[in-house]
């Protein structure tokens, strides 16, 4: 069977996503296509946006290969699954066009949260439910055997769980054609250096022991699994010969690892991470700057105890003690960023007066952005209960009702959720 694995060229204008706007590796692409070619498929990965192809050229060279399952996510890479553009206008677009190019299947944070809206928007054939590496090899059999996905049987729609969570020690180390690292100039949350080189993005693990209220990993990228350290080696040491300068590790919350740290340190790499501050010691501090870390994004999200309290962070630092923490790591990392969400519990004059120590110290703290209930997050739960077929459209209506300013890099005056998806299904 053939494969088409569709990454859109993404457009964000009117949305109120907050992601980075630039190209990154697919990584879910990239491990879907190695399994399904292992399977004895022919897998092709079309990528609309670190190729710069225009959505009629996607759609040109889709219908020349012919496929006979057309595979499209609902948002831009694995790095992006818990804080997606809330519509999926893209990938709608898209759809629009590609459909009767064999089945069609919709993979992303959207479907995995809200099965059977995606299925009807997009009018797909099957929509996967989590992380979709190892279930599309599957659709190529029996659908009475087929599990983490949903489809029509008749005039029924079929939800057959569970939401799927690979197995990490199973997963192969990627290797991506010389080509597509070359284009990926991209060196994500990097600002200590302009780029020289091919930058790219590895996971060292997937999901995170923590369930904190505002991250929308209930149904994707959960448990935390790490991969092997040989298979993480293996595919940084063939970036490394494609000329990679500086990996960007997606993990959900990069952990102490310091067999890893130690490897990374033998190495000619520069690294970047999104993690906790309050898991690392001195010497964990240290082992990370020795590994080439050059950017570190902190979660603090609350300058207060009752505000992390609320967030269910579960942190067991101070805020003096986070403070500390995230100063000695700038002492030995280039740039280090404390993450700030608006919250009622912090006063809004101490959150400015902390940012301004810490900034004196070279640390920066954004301004505290206003928090978006994803479906499929605690604080959507806490809010609503349990997502339903309409739950992207409350949370981003409760969001645009709630806010008269968003983040800089925001769109500061965003469509509505059904103005963006109805413009889709116009094109």
């Amino acid at each position: 069977m053939r494969f088409a694995l569709v990454n859109p060229p993404w457009t964000f204008e009117g949305s109120i996503y907050f992601g980075c706007r630039e190209p990154h590796l697919p990584l879910e692409f990239g491990y879907s296509k190695a399994i399904l070619e292992a399977a004895g498929h022919e897998a092709l990965l079309f990528d609309g946006q670190l190729d710069h192809l225009s959505q009629a050229e996607v759609v040109s060279q889709v219908q020349a290969f012919e496929p006979d399952f057309t595979v499209i996510t609902t948002a831009p890479s694995y790095l992006f699954w818990r804080c997606p553009p809330p519509e999926i206008r893209v990938p709608l677009e898209l759809a629009n066009q590609l459909r009767g190019m064999g089945k069609l299947v919709i993979v992303g944070p959207h479907g995995s949260t809200t099965p059977r809206a995606v299925l009807k928007k997009l009018n797909a054939d099957f929509v996967i439910l989590g992380e979709c590496e190892e279930v599309l090899t599957l659709l190529t059999g029996d659908l009475s055997d087929l599990s983490s996905a949903t489809f029509r049987d008749g005039d029924q729609i079929v939800v057959r769980g569970p939401n799927r969570a690979a197995d990490m020690k199973q997963l192969p180390a990627l290797q991506w054609p010389d080509a597509t690292v070359k284009r990926h100039n991209h060196h994500h949350h990097r600002f200590d250096a302009e780029p020289l080189r091919p930058g790219a993005e590895m996971e060292a693990s997937r999901g995170c022991p923590y369930h904190c209220t505002f991250c929308a990993k209930d149904n994707f990228r959960n448990n935390y699994r790490k991969r092997p350290l040989p298979t993480v080696l293996r595919e940084l040491d063939g970036l490394l010969s494609q000329g990679v300068e500086y990996v960007y590790f997606i993990d959900e919350i990069f952990l102490p690892d310091m067999a890893l740290l130690a490897a990374l340190a033998e190495r000619k790499v520069k690294i970047g991470v999104q993690t906790r501050i309050d898991l690392w010691s001195h010497e964990a501090i240290q082992a990370l700057a020795r590994a080439g870390c050059v950017s570190i994004e902190a979660g603090v999200e609350s300058i207060t105890e009752a505000g992390r309290a609320y967030l269910d962070k579960k942190c067991k630092m101070s805020t003096e003690d986070l403070t500390e923490r995230l100063v000695y790591a700038k002492q030995l990392v280039p740039f280090v960023q404390a993450n700030l969400l608006a919250m009622t519990e912090d006063d809004a004059d101490t959150v400015e007066l902390w940012r301004q120590k810490l900034e004196a110290h070279g640390v920066w703290a954004n301004k505290p952005v206003p928090l978006f209930p994803y479906p499929g997050s605690p604080e959507y739960t806490r809010m609503w209960g349990p997502a339903d077929d309409l739950a992207w459209e409350r949370a981003h209506d409760a969001y645009l009702h709630g806010f008269n300013a968003f983040s800089d890099i925001q769109e500061q005056k965003p469509q509505r959720l059904v103005e963006l998806e109805i413009a889709g299904h116009g094109r």
